[in-house]
């Protein structure tokens, strides 16, 4: 079944790669979407694909890459639009 998932995620997470993290671990995993900063220190992900993948990339976004310190991860769930391609780091 696929899906599409909304991620914020708080903590330490600017400075330490985390948006090539997502980015990458995202294409392995064949999920499409977008990840950025936010003003707030926080990072946001929008991702579709299949949900089991998404559940794979939900789980990193909890421990991140090496540097990080998450504090939190929330993760609103929607209908899968399939409106992407790709997956890229915006602005």
């Amino acid at each position: 079944m696929e899906a599409r998932a909304r991620i914020l995620i708080t903590g330490l997470v600017h400075g330490v790669f985390f948006r090539r993290e997502i980015t990458d671990h995202a294409r392995r995993l064949g999920i499409s979407g977008w990840v950025k900063n936010l003003q707030d220190g926080g990072v946001e992900a929008l991702a579709e694909g299949e949900k089991g993948r998404l559940d794979e990339l939900i789980r990193f976004c909890h421990v991140g890459p090496p540097g990080a310190i998450v504090r939190k991860v929330e993760v609103e769930w929607s209908d899968y639009l399939g409106e992407f391609r790709g997956f890229k780091i915006t602005k």
